[in-house]
């Protein structure tokens, strides 16, 4: 069993990675293996809508970290994807990269855990939060609860470990991933429910 983490940061071991090892350590003490993907500064490409993913199940642009990120979202048994708070929403560069991988990739993640962490100096978390996790519920993923919504505090790496709260709903979203994913992996699943497939757009105008 493993669980990818996606850091949305450009600082390696800013805030963001604090939250995220928070909750690898409960991951990793319930024997459920973590992977760390970090976006980095890398300038990411936003999605052009060109629809030409549908045919060839990846994103039409293949020379950055978009389709590399896919294939270790379908290879992990779930995902928790941190990002700080800007201007009350994540990382806008991870939100691009999401775009594309959600976007071109989504088949490939349907029931997998997912959950997501943000990090804030004061304001912002919870729309932030709403933004990410609605990556989860277009692309039929479970989204992994904590006992309160996911989000940390603090300017710094050593603020962050001074929210005992958001340290604790850390590790508490560690503990209900590592949960899910066991039951999941018991072998006592039912059968997958058959989908309907309907798109509304009206180009028609009516």
């Amino acid at each position: 069993m493993k669980v990818l983490l996606i850091n949305g940061s450009p600082n390696k071991d800013g805030c963001t990675y604090t939250a995220l090892m928070e909750v690898a350590s409960v991951l990793e003490a319930h024997d459920v293996k973590t992977e760390l993907f970090q976006i980095g500064t890398e300038p990411q490409r936003g999605c052009l809508g060109c629809g030409t993913c549908f045919e060839i199940n990846k994103c039409v642009f293949d020379g950055d970290m978009c389709n590399e990120l896919a294939e270790k979202i379908r290879n992990s048994d779930g995902i928790v994807v941190g990002s700080p708070v800007y201007y009350a929403g994540p990382n806008g560069a991870l939100c691009a990269l999401l775009d594309r991988v959600f976007y071109s990739s989504t088949s490939g993640f349907k029931h997998k855990p997912a959950a997501c962490v943000v990090c804030c100096r004061r304001g912002g978390a919870s729309s932030a939060f709403d933004r990410l996790n609605k990556y989860f519920t277009i692309a039929q993923m479970p989204v992994v609860s904590s006992q309160y919504w996911n989000a940390v505090h603090g300017f710094t790496p050593d603020d962050v470990r001074k929210d005992l709260e958001g340290l604790q709903i850390m590790r508490t979203l560690g503990n209900n991933m590592a949960w899910l994913i066991m039951n999941i992996k018991s072998g006592h699943q039912p059968p997958e429910p058959e989908n309907e497939r309907f798109f509304t757009s009206f180009p028609d105008g009516k």
